[in-house]
Protein backbone atom coordinates (compact mmCIF):
# COMPACT_ATOMS: atom_id res chain seq x y z
CA UNK A 1 0.00 0.00 0.00
CA UNK A 2 1.01 3.40 -1.45
CA UNK A 3 1.69 6.03 1.60
CA UNK A 4 0.70 9.57 0.82
CA UNK A 5 1.24 13.11 2.42
CA UNK A 6 -1.67 15.42 3.25
CA UNK A 7 -1.42 16.91 0.14
CA UNK A 8 -1.48 13.82 -1.90
CA UNK A 9 2.22 13.24 -2.96
CA UNK A 10 3.24 10.18 -2.17
CA UNK A 11 6.53 9.08 0.46
CA UNK A 12 9.46 8.15 -0.70
CA UNK A 13 9.91 4.15 -0.67
CA UNK A 14 11.76 3.01 2.57
CA UNK A 15 15.06 1.60 1.77
CA UNK A 16 15.37 -1.82 2.57
CA UNK A 17 17.06 -3.23 5.99
CA UNK A 18 18.95 -5.68 3.67
CA UNK A 19 20.27 -2.85 1.89
CA UNK A 20 21.16 -0.45 4.79
CA UNK A 21 23.14 -3.33 6.25
CA UNK A 22 25.35 -4.68 2.66
CA UNK A 23 26.58 -0.84 2.15
CA UNK A 24 27.89 -0.51 5.03
CA UNK A 25 29.15 -4.33 5.26
CA UNK A 26 30.74 -3.93 1.89
CA UNK A 27 32.90 -1.18 3.13
CA UNK A 28 34.25 -2.72 5.96
CA UNK A 29 35.26 -5.48 3.66
CA UNK A 30 37.08 -2.92 1.64
CA UNK A 31 38.84 -1.49 4.51
CA UNK A 32 39.58 -5.46 5.65
CA UNK A 33 41.46 -5.86 1.91
CA UNK A 34 43.19 -2.64 2.33
CA UNK A 35 44.14 -3.20 6.09
CA UNK A 36 45.32 -6.64 5.50
CA UNK A 37 47.90 -4.88 2.44
CA UNK A 38 48.38 -2.23 4.72
CA UNK A 39 49.67 -4.88 7.58
CA UNK A 40 52.08 -6.84 5.88
CA UNK A 41 53.29 -3.60 4.39
CA UNK A 42 54.17 -2.42 7.87
CA UNK A 43 56.17 -5.34 9.00
CA UNK A 44 58.64 -5.32 6.30
CA UNK A 45 58.57 -1.39 6.75
CA UNK A 46 59.85 -2.06 10.49
CA UNK A 47 61.66 -4.96 9.33
CA UNK A 48 63.61 -2.86 7.23
CA UNK A 49 64.04 0.12 9.34
CA UNK A 50 65.41 -1.27 12.23
CA UNK A 51 68.19 -3.25 9.90
CA UNK A 52 69.16 0.82 8.38
CA UNK A 53 69.09 2.01 12.04
CA UNK A 54 71.70 -0.99 13.24
CA UNK A 55 73.65 -0.55 10.13
CA UNK A 56 77.07 1.14 10.70
CA UNK A 57 77.26 2.21 6.74
CA UNK A 58 73.73 3.24 5.76
CA UNK A 59 73.88 4.48 2.04
CA UNK A 60 71.11 5.85 1.89
CA UNK A 61 68.24 7.49 4.25
CA UNK A 62 64.63 6.48 5.59
CA UNK A 63 63.00 7.09 2.42
CA UNK A 64 65.23 4.78 0.34
CA UNK A 65 64.68 2.29 3.25
CA UNK A 66 60.78 2.65 3.13
CA UNK A 67 61.18 2.18 -1.00
CA UNK A 68 62.98 -1.52 -0.36
CA UNK A 69 60.36 -1.71 1.95
CA UNK A 70 57.72 -1.40 -0.87
CA UNK A 71 60.10 -3.39 -3.32
CA UNK A 72 60.58 -6.26 -0.75
CA UNK A 73 56.42 -6.69 -0.07
CA UNK A 74 55.84 -6.91 -4.43
CA UNK A 75 58.51 -9.25 -4.61
CA UNK A 76 56.80 -11.60 -1.52
CA UNK A 77 53.84 -11.60 -4.42
CA UNK A 78 56.00 -12.84 -6.95
CA UNK A 79 56.79 -9.58 -8.91
CA UNK A 80 60.45 -9.23 -10.57
CA UNK A 81 62.36 -6.37 -9.17
CA UNK A 82 65.00 -4.49 -11.12
CA UNK A 83 68.49 -3.71 -9.92
CA UNK A 84 70.07 -0.77 -11.68
CA UNK A 85 73.00 -0.47 -9.94
CA UNK A 86 75.57 -3.04 -11.28
CA UNK A 87 78.99 -3.36 -12.48
CA UNK A 88 78.21 -3.74 -15.91
CA UNK A 89 75.40 -0.76 -15.94
CA UNK A 90 72.66 -2.89 -17.38
CA UNK A 91 69.96 -3.61 -15.18
CA UNK A 92 69.64 -6.73 -13.32
CA UNK A 93 66.08 -8.54 -12.83
CA UNK A 94 65.46 -10.31 -9.71
CA UNK A 95 62.96 -12.79 -9.56
CA UNK A 96 63.76 -15.24 -7.06
CA UNK A 97 60.85 -14.79 -4.59
CA UNK A 98 61.69 -16.21 -0.70
CA UNK A 99 58.63 -18.61 -0.92
CA UNK A 100 58.47 -17.54 3.09
CA UNK A 101 57.64 -14.29 2.66
CA UNK A 102 54.58 -15.26 0.64
CA UNK A 103 52.95 -16.77 3.88
CA UNK A 104 52.34 -13.09 5.48
CA UNK A 105 50.16 -11.44 2.95
CA UNK A 106 48.50 -14.83 1.89
CA UNK A 107 47.85 -15.39 5.46
CA UNK A 108 46.35 -11.47 6.18
CA UNK A 109 44.41 -12.30 2.89
CA UNK A 110 42.93 -15.33 4.31
CA UNK A 111 41.85 -13.37 7.30
CA UNK A 112 40.48 -10.35 5.71
CA UNK A 113 38.13 -12.50 3.63
CA UNK A 114 36.81 -14.84 6.52
CA UNK A 115 36.60 -11.84 8.71
CA UNK A 116 34.10 -10.59 6.03
CA UNK A 117 31.69 -13.20 5.20
CA UNK A 118 30.08 -13.02 8.62
CA UNK A 119 29.22 -9.72 10.70
CA UNK A 120 29.96 -8.99 14.74
CA UNK A 121 25.66 -9.76 15.09
CA UNK A 122 25.56 -13.35 15.95
CA UNK A 123 27.83 -14.63 13.12
CA UNK A 124 24.74 -13.72 10.67
CA UNK A 125 25.98 -13.41 6.96
CA UNK A 126 25.31 -10.07 5.70
CA UNK A 127 27.21 -10.32 1.86
CA UNK A 128 27.29 -13.41 -0.07
CA UNK A 129 30.79 -14.74 -0.70
CA UNK A 130 31.31 -13.62 -4.38
CA UNK A 131 30.35 -9.68 -2.72
CA UNK A 132 32.80 -10.52 0.22
CA UNK A 133 35.39 -11.74 -2.34
CA UNK A 134 35.12 -8.85 -4.90
CA UNK A 135 35.19 -6.23 -2.14
CA UNK A 136 38.22 -7.84 -0.14
CA UNK A 137 40.33 -7.48 -3.14
CA UNK A 138 39.10 -4.36 -4.66
CA UNK A 139 40.75 -3.08 -1.30
CA UNK A 140 43.68 -4.95 -1.30
CA UNK A 141 44.64 -4.15 -4.94
CA UNK A 142 44.36 -0.55 -4.01
CA UNK A 143 47.11 -0.56 -1.53
CA UNK A 144 48.85 -2.80 -4.18
CA UNK A 145 49.19 -0.30 -6.89
CA UNK A 146 49.85 2.54 -5.03
CA UNK A 147 52.70 0.26 -3.31
CA UNK A 148 54.12 -0.42 -6.43
CA UNK A 149 54.25 3.31 -7.54
CA UNK A 150 56.06 3.91 -4.68
CA UNK A 151 58.43 1.32 -5.03
CA UNK A 152 58.87 3.09 -8.39
CA UNK A 153 61.52 5.78 -6.90
CA UNK A 154 63.55 3.22 -4.54
CA UNK A 155 67.06 1.30 -5.52
CA UNK A 156 64.48 -1.40 -6.50
CA UNK A 157 61.99 -0.65 -8.32
CA UNK A 158 59.48 -3.42 -9.13
CA UNK A 159 58.32 -4.42 -13.15
CA UNK A 160 55.03 -2.84 -13.60
CA UNK A 161 53.90 -5.92 -15.92
CA UNK A 162 54.88 -8.84 -13.24
CA UNK A 163 53.26 -6.82 -10.74
CA UNK A 164 50.58 -6.35 -12.69
CA UNK A 165 49.63 -9.91 -12.63
CA UNK A 166 51.48 -11.65 -9.80
CA UNK A 167 49.91 -9.55 -7.16
CA UNK A 168 46.19 -9.97 -8.29
CA UNK A 169 46.87 -13.79 -8.59
CA UNK A 170 48.14 -14.23 -5.00
CA UNK A 171 45.88 -12.12 -3.66
CA UNK A 172 42.85 -14.32 -5.76
CA UNK A 173 43.65 -17.35 -4.46
CA UNK A 174 44.25 -16.05 -0.67
CA UNK A 175 41.24 -14.48 -0.55
CA UNK A 176 39.15 -17.48 -2.46
CA UNK A 177 41.03 -19.62 0.33
CA UNK A 178 39.44 -17.81 3.28
CA UNK A 179 35.82 -17.67 1.78
CA UNK A 180 35.70 -21.51 1.63
CA UNK A 181 37.56 -22.16 4.69
CA UNK A 182 34.50 -19.39 6.09
CA UNK A 183 31.93 -21.94 4.13
CA UNK A 184 33.50 -24.93 6.22
CA UNK A 185 35.57 -26.23 3.08
CA UNK A 186 32.69 -27.42 1.38
CA UNK A 187 33.93 -29.28 -2.11
CA UNK A 188 30.22 -28.72 -3.67
CA UNK A 189 28.27 -28.15 -5.18
CA UNK A 190 29.31 -25.38 -7.38
CA UNK A 191 27.66 -22.48 -8.72
CA UNK A 192 24.66 -23.37 -10.98
CA UNK A 193 26.27 -21.68 -14.18
CA UNK A 194 28.91 -24.57 -14.33
CA UNK A 195 27.86 -27.48 -16.09
CA UNK A 196 25.75 -30.58 -14.80
CA UNK A 197 27.58 -33.40 -15.73
CA UNK A 198 30.62 -31.63 -14.36
CA UNK A 199 28.57 -30.80 -10.86
CA UNK A 200 27.87 -34.37 -10.63
CA UNK A 201 31.76 -35.27 -11.37
CA UNK A 202 33.45 -33.26 -9.15
CA UNK A 203 30.70 -34.45 -6.37
CA UNK A 204 32.21 -37.95 -6.81
CA UNK A 205 34.45 -39.00 -3.45
CA UNK A 206 36.96 -40.01 -5.82
CA UNK A 207 38.61 -36.47 -6.21
CA UNK A 208 38.61 -35.29 -2.74
CA UNK A 209 40.59 -38.85 -2.42
CA UNK A 210 42.91 -37.87 -5.48
CA UNK A 211 43.56 -34.52 -3.89
CA UNK A 212 44.41 -36.15 -0.73
CA UNK A 213 46.94 -38.64 -2.55
CA UNK A 214 48.82 -35.89 -4.45
CA UNK A 215 48.89 -33.38 -1.41
CA UNK A 216 50.61 -36.53 0.49
CA UNK A 217 52.74 -37.24 -2.32
CA UNK A 218 53.80 -33.85 -2.69
CA UNK A 219 54.63 -33.50 0.92
CA UNK A 220 56.77 -36.19 0.84
CA UNK A 221 58.77 -35.09 -1.86
CA UNK A 222 59.11 -31.54 0.26
CA UNK A 223 60.27 -33.55 3.64
CA UNK A 224 62.84 -35.70 1.42
CA UNK A 225 64.20 -32.57 -0.37
CA UNK A 226 64.45 -30.91 3.13
CA UNK A 227 65.94 -34.00 4.11
CA UNK A 228 68.70 -33.56 1.40
CA UNK A 229 68.90 -30.16 2.01
CA UNK A 230 69.73 -30.73 5.36
CA UNK A 231 71.91 -33.90 4.98
CA UNK A 232 74.25 -31.73 2.49
CA UNK A 233 74.28 -28.72 4.90
CA UNK A 234 75.72 -30.96 7.81
CA UNK A 235 78.47 -32.15 5.25
CA UNK A 236 79.67 -28.73 3.86
CA UNK A 237 79.12 -27.53 7.26
CA UNK A 238 82.67 -25.88 7.60
CA UNK A 239 82.21 -24.34 4.12
CA UNK A 240 78.38 -22.80 5.12
CA UNK A 241 80.08 -21.25 7.86
CA UNK A 242 82.60 -20.13 6.36
CA UNK A 243 80.26 -18.18 3.67
CA UNK A 244 78.20 -16.91 6.65
CA UNK A 245 81.03 -15.29 8.36
CA UNK A 246 82.85 -14.09 4.75
CA UNK A 247 79.41 -11.73 3.64
CA UNK A 248 79.67 -9.16 6.48
CA UNK A 249 81.43 -8.88 9.53
CA UNK A 250 78.63 -7.10 11.75
CA UNK A 251 75.94 -8.07 13.12
CA UNK A 252 73.28 -6.64 11.73
CA UNK A 253 74.29 -7.79 8.38
CA UNK A 254 74.49 -11.28 9.24
CA UNK A 255 71.16 -11.00 11.26
CA UNK A 256 69.85 -9.75 7.33
CA UNK A 257 71.55 -12.89 6.24
CA UNK A 258 70.06 -15.19 8.50
CA UNK A 259 66.82 -13.84 7.77
CA UNK A 260 67.29 -14.12 4.23
CA UNK A 261 68.32 -18.00 4.45
CA UNK A 262 65.45 -18.91 6.30
CA UNK A 263 63.23 -17.25 3.53
CA UNK A 264 64.56 -19.45 1.01
CA UNK A 265 64.47 -22.51 3.25
CA UNK A 266 61.02 -23.74 0.78
CA UNK A 267 63.14 -22.63 -1.84
CA UNK A 268 65.60 -25.04 -1.07
CA UNK A 269 63.13 -27.90 -0.21
CA UNK A 270 61.42 -27.81 -3.43
CA UNK A 271 64.99 -27.46 -5.63
CA UNK A 272 66.33 -30.75 -3.42
CA UNK A 273 62.84 -32.64 -4.54
CA UNK A 274 63.86 -31.54 -8.15
CA UNK A 275 67.36 -32.60 -7.43
CA UNK A 276 65.73 -36.26 -6.50
CA UNK A 277 63.36 -36.50 -9.40
CA UNK A 278 66.22 -36.22 -11.83
CA UNK A 279 65.63 -33.00 -13.72
CA UNK A 280 67.55 -31.65 -10.76
CA UNK A 281 67.90 -27.60 -11.40
CA UNK A 282 69.99 -24.74 -13.21
CA UNK A 283 72.46 -22.62 -11.42
CA UNK A 284 72.93 -20.70 -14.52
CA UNK A 285 73.27 -20.55 -18.42
CA UNK A 286 74.96 -23.83 -18.87
CA UNK A 287 75.35 -25.00 -15.24
CA UNK A 288 72.81 -27.60 -13.74
CA UNK A 289 73.16 -30.17 -10.80
CA UNK A 290 71.43 -33.60 -10.89
CA UNK A 291 72.32 -37.08 -9.67
CA UNK A 292 73.79 -38.00 -12.23
CA UNK A 293 76.47 -35.14 -11.89
CA UNK A 294 77.07 -31.59 -12.00
CA UNK A 295 77.97 -30.08 -14.99
CA UNK A 296 79.03 -26.46 -16.07
CA UNK A 297 81.00 -23.59 -14.42
CA UNK A 298 78.39 -21.84 -12.27
CA UNK A 299 79.51 -18.24 -11.26
CA UNK A 300 77.67 -17.92 -7.82
CA UNK A 301 78.10 -15.37 -4.98
CA UNK A 302 79.16 -16.31 -1.95
CA UNK A 303 76.04 -17.93 0.34
CA UNK A 304 75.58 -20.16 3.24
CA UNK A 305 72.62 -22.29 1.52
CA UNK A 306 75.00 -22.61 -1.56
CA UNK A 307 77.20 -24.42 0.28
CA UNK A 308 75.08 -27.48 0.30
CA UNK A 309 75.35 -28.21 -3.40
CA UNK A 310 77.27 -31.25 -4.59
CA UNK A 311 80.69 -31.00 -5.90
CA UNK A 312 81.10 -31.31 -10.00
CA UNK A 313 81.36 -33.91 -12.02
CA UNK A 314 79.43 -37.25 -12.69
CA UNK A 315 76.97 -38.24 -10.05
CA UNK A 316 78.19 -41.23 -7.81
CA UNK A 317 76.55 -44.03 -5.77
CA UNK A 318 75.09 -41.45 -2.83
CA UNK A 319 74.24 -39.29 -4.69
CA UNK A 320 71.86 -42.11 -6.95
CA UNK A 321 70.34 -42.92 -3.97
CA UNK A 322 68.38 -39.69 -3.73
CA UNK A 323 66.00 -41.64 -6.38
CA UNK A 324 64.55 -43.19 -2.98
CA UNK A 325 62.58 -40.13 -2.33
CA UNK A 326 60.43 -40.25 -5.54
CA UNK A 327 59.80 -43.98 -4.82
CA UNK A 328 58.74 -43.45 -1.21
CA UNK A 329 56.30 -40.39 -2.42
CA UNK A 330 54.40 -43.37 -5.14
CA UNK A 331 54.00 -45.61 -2.48
CA UNK A 332 52.28 -42.50 -0.24
CA UNK A 333 49.96 -41.77 -2.96
CA UNK A 334 49.27 -45.72 -3.81
CA UNK A 335 48.25 -45.40 0.13
CA UNK A 336 46.04 -42.77 0.50
CA UNK A 337 44.55 -43.41 -2.29
CA UNK A 338 42.30 -45.90 -1.54
CA UNK A 339 38.90 -46.07 0.38
CA UNK A 340 37.75 -47.32 3.08
CA UNK A 341 34.38 -48.87 1.49
CA UNK A 342 34.85 -52.46 0.50
CA UNK A 343 32.23 -52.12 -2.11
CA UNK A 344 34.56 -49.77 -4.69
CA UNK A 345 35.85 -51.39 -7.38
CA UNK A 346 39.91 -52.11 -8.32
CA UNK A 347 39.32 -49.91 -11.49
CA UNK A 348 37.87 -46.96 -8.94
CA UNK A 349 40.92 -47.32 -7.16
CA UNK A 350 43.26 -47.39 -10.16
CA UNK A 351 41.57 -44.57 -11.49
CA UNK A 352 41.91 -42.50 -8.35
CA UNK A 353 45.71 -43.48 -7.74
CA UNK A 354 46.52 -42.00 -11.32
CA UNK A 355 44.40 -38.47 -10.22
CA UNK A 356 46.52 -38.41 -7.27
CA UNK A 357 50.00 -38.94 -9.69
CA UNK A 358 48.71 -35.61 -11.47
CA UNK A 359 47.58 -34.06 -8.73
CA UNK A 360 51.17 -34.37 -7.50
CA UNK A 361 52.86 -33.59 -10.38
CA UNK A 362 50.80 -30.52 -10.55
CA UNK A 363 51.38 -29.42 -7.42
CA UNK A 364 55.39 -29.42 -7.88
CA UNK A 365 55.27 -28.12 -11.27
CA UNK A 366 53.58 -24.79 -9.56
CA UNK A 367 55.92 -25.27 -6.92
CA UNK A 368 59.21 -25.10 -8.96
CA UNK A 369 57.56 -21.73 -11.03
CA UNK A 370 56.92 -20.27 -8.07
CA UNK A 371 60.98 -21.27 -6.28
CA UNK A 372 62.55 -20.23 -9.78
CA UNK A 373 63.77 -16.92 -11.45
CA UNK A 374 66.36 -14.92 -12.63
CA UNK A 375 69.12 -13.86 -10.16
CA UNK A 376 70.51 -11.12 -12.96
CA UNK A 377 71.10 -10.94 -16.63
CA UNK A 378 73.42 -12.92 -19.03
CA UNK A 379 74.67 -16.07 -17.13
CA UNK A 380 72.31 -15.71 -13.86
CA UNK A 381 69.27 -15.48 -16.21
CA UNK A 382 68.38 -19.03 -15.29
CA UNK A 383 68.29 -19.92 -11.54
CA UNK A 384 66.25 -23.00 -10.30
CA UNK A 385 64.51 -26.12 -11.35
CA UNK A 386 62.55 -25.66 -14.90
CA UNK A 387 58.71 -26.09 -13.77
CA UNK A 388 57.30 -28.54 -16.76
CA UNK A 389 59.93 -31.06 -16.22
CA UNK A 390 59.65 -31.28 -12.63
CA UNK A 391 56.01 -31.37 -13.54
CA UNK A 392 56.03 -34.26 -15.81
CA UNK A 393 59.02 -36.15 -13.63
CA UNK A 394 56.80 -35.85 -10.58
CA UNK A 395 54.08 -37.15 -12.63
CA UNK A 396 55.97 -40.50 -13.39
CA UNK A 397 57.64 -41.29 -10.35
CA UNK A 398 54.59 -41.14 -8.75
CA UNK A 399 52.14 -43.08 -11.16
CA UNK A 400 53.19 -46.40 -10.09
CA UNK A 401 51.34 -45.74 -6.93
CA UNK A 402 48.70 -47.28 -8.90
CA UNK A 403 49.93 -51.12 -8.33
CA UNK A 404 49.85 -50.20 -5.11
CA UNK A 405 46.80 -48.65 -4.65
CA UNK A 406 45.68 -52.11 -5.72
CA UNK A 407 47.56 -54.26 -3.75
CA UNK A 408 46.35 -52.12 -0.85
CA UNK A 409 43.19 -52.68 -1.96
CA UNK A 410 43.43 -56.21 -2.61
CA UNK A 411 44.79 -56.62 0.93
CA UNK A 412 42.14 -54.71 3.18
CA UNK A 413 39.65 -56.59 1.29
CA UNK A 414 40.72 -59.97 1.53
CA UNK A 415 38.52 -63.09 2.77
CA UNK A 416 39.34 -63.36 6.63
CA UNK A 417 39.05 -66.17 8.33
CA UNK A 418 36.64 -66.51 11.70
CA UNK A 419 38.72 -68.80 14.10
CA UNK A 420 36.15 -71.54 15.38
CA UNK A 421 35.74 -71.80 19.21
CA UNK A 422 37.91 -74.35 21.03
CA UNK A 423 34.93 -75.39 22.98
CA UNK A 424 33.04 -76.56 19.62
CA UNK A 425 36.22 -78.16 18.00
CA UNK A 426 36.15 -82.09 17.01
CA UNK A 427 36.62 -84.68 19.84
CA UNK A 428 37.30 -81.52 22.74
CA UNK A 429 33.28 -81.68 24.09
CA UNK A 430 33.39 -85.53 23.90
CA UNK A 431 36.54 -85.37 26.09
CA UNK A 432 35.26 -83.00 29.05
CA UNK A 433 31.82 -84.88 29.27
CA UNK A 434 33.39 -88.00 29.58
CA UNK A 435 35.27 -86.31 32.15
CA UNK A 436 32.10 -84.53 34.45
CA UNK A 437 30.59 -88.24 33.85
CA UNK A 438 33.53 -90.04 35.78
CA UNK A 439 33.32 -87.39 38.36
CA UNK A 440 29.66 -87.17 39.39
CA UNK A 441 29.77 -91.32 39.85
CA UNK A 442 27.34 -92.89 37.73
CA UNK A 443 25.11 -89.58 38.40
CA UNK A 444 24.95 -88.80 34.66
CA UNK A 445 23.97 -91.43 32.04
CA UNK A 446 26.85 -92.54 29.31
CA UNK A 447 25.08 -90.47 26.17
CA UNK A 448 27.80 -92.52 24.60
CA UNK A 449 26.77 -96.23 23.97
CA UNK A 450 23.04 -95.87 22.16
CA UNK A 451 20.01 -97.09 24.00
CA UNK A 452 18.40 -100.23 23.43
CA UNK A 453 15.46 -100.45 20.71
CA UNK A 454 12.10 -101.11 22.34
CA UNK A 455 10.43 -104.48 21.75
CA UNK A 456 7.89 -104.52 19.38
CA UNK A 457 4.26 -104.88 20.92
CA UNK A 458 2.20 -107.49 19.64
CA UNK A 459 -0.25 -106.90 17.12
CA UNK A 460 -3.90 -106.23 18.41
CA UNK A 461 -6.41 -107.70 16.58
CA UNK A 462 -9.29 -105.34 15.25
CA UNK A 463 -12.73 -106.10 16.68
CA UNK A 464 -15.21 -107.12 14.44
CA UNK A 465 -17.74 -104.85 12.89
CA UNK A 466 -21.03 -104.66 14.85
CA UNK A 467 -23.85 -104.82 13.22
CA UNK A 468 -25.97 -102.75 15.73
CA UNK A 469 -25.52 -99.02 14.99
CA UNK A 470 -22.47 -97.50 17.18
CA UNK A 471 -24.31 -94.63 19.19
CA UNK A 472 -21.71 -91.47 18.93
CA UNK A 473 -20.96 -89.52 22.34
CA UNK A 474 -19.02 -86.46 22.71
CA UNK A 475 -16.74 -85.66 25.43
CA UNK A 476 -17.01 -82.60 26.98
CA UNK A 477 -13.41 -82.28 29.35
CA UNK A 478 -14.40 -80.95 32.70
CA UNK A 479 -12.95 -77.86 33.68
CA UNK A 480 -9.73 -78.26 36.05
CA UNK A 481 -6.19 -79.21 35.24
CA UNK A 482 -5.20 -80.83 32.43
CA UNK A 483 -5.16 -84.23 32.40
CA UNK A 484 -3.05 -84.44 28.90
CA UNK A 485 -0.08 -83.39 30.83
CA UNK A 486 1.76 -85.70 32.39
CA UNK A 487 2.13 -84.97 36.58
CA UNK A 488 4.89 -83.71 38.52
CA UNK A 489 7.68 -86.17 39.40
CA UNK A 490 6.98 -86.71 43.96
CA UNK A 491 9.75 -85.15 45.48
CA UNK A 492 11.93 -87.42 47.12
CA UNK A 493 11.51 -88.95 50.45
CA UNK A 494 13.78 -88.05 52.88
CA UNK A 495 15.97 -91.45 54.49
CA UNK A 496 15.43 -91.91 58.21
CA UNK A 497 18.13 -91.08 60.50
CA UNK A 498 19.76 -93.74 61.71
CA UNK A 499 20.17 -93.80 65.48
CA UNK A 500 17.90 -90.96 66.44
CA UNK A 501 16.72 -90.77 70.30
CA UNK A 502 12.92 -88.78 70.68
CA UNK A 503 12.32 -87.32 73.93
CA UNK A 504 8.88 -86.31 75.28
CA UNK A 505 8.36 -83.18 75.74
CA UNK A 506 7.79 -81.70 79.34
CA UNK A 507 5.21 -78.94 80.84
CA UNK A 508 6.83 -76.06 82.15
CA UNK A 509 6.79 -76.57 85.48
CA UNK A 510 4.70 -73.86 88.15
Amino acid sequence: MTQVTERGTPLPAAPRAGRRRRSPAAAACVMGGALAAGLGLGFLAVLVIVLWISSPYPDSGPGGALHLAAGLWLLAHGTELVRYETLSGVPAPVGVTPLLLVALPALLMRRAARLGIGSEEGDEEVLPGSAVFSAVLCGYLTVGALATVYAAGGPMPADPLSAAWHVPLVAVVAAAGGVWAARGRQLGPLPSWVPGGVRKAVARPRYALALRAGAGGALVLLGGGALLVGGSLAWHGAEAQASFLALTGVWSGRFAVLLLAVALIPNAMVWGAAYALGPGFALGAGASATPLGFSGSPSLPRFPLLAALPPEGPGTPLTWAAAGVPVVAGVAVGWFAVRRAREVSYGETALTAALGALVCGLAMAGLAAASAGPMGSGRLAEFGPVWWAVGAAAFAWTLPGVVVAVAVHAWRNRPVAVAADAWHDSGVRELRWEALRAAAGGLIPDISTPLPAPASAPPVAEPAPAAAPVRVLTVVPAVGPDLTVPPAAPPPLVPPVVGARVLARRKPSA
